[in-house]
């Protein structure tokens, strides 16, 4: 991920609604939530969870599969490590390579 990709995902997760959302959905893991289910579940207006899921898929967060007219939601997790793996991409004294336990740690089958 580059510096400008990484600051578009960091931005749209700098929305108490769209970090909720990105939170739920890494919950969900491989299944997911229709977007009626995530408004619902966190009160916000369909027009607007639209909205902020649009967001969320522009900045490589999240994914989207339709079945008919129902739309499910899925956090993009090579994504979101894309965006860990930025952030440290020179911890450990330019050593990236020492970080990458904690990366493979944190890479899930979802």
């Amino acid at each position: 991920m580059d510096k400008h990709r990484s600051i578009e995902a960091l931005a749209a997760l700098a929305h108490e609604t769209r970090l909720d959302v990105f939170r739920l959905l890494v919950k969900q893991g491989a299944d997911g939530m229709a977007a009626g289910d995530i408004g619902d579940r966190l009160a916000v207006r369909q027009n607007t969870m639209s909205a902020n899921l649009a967001v969320l898929s522009r900045a490589g967060l999240v994914r989207s599969k339709r079945d008919g007219r129902s739309v499910t939601y899925f956090a993009d997790f090579d994504g979101m490590r894309g965006l860990l793996g930025f952030l440290m991409e020179d911890c450990c004294g330019g050593n990236p390579q020492l970080c990458q336990p904690l990366l493979d740690e944190i890479a899930c089958a979802c």
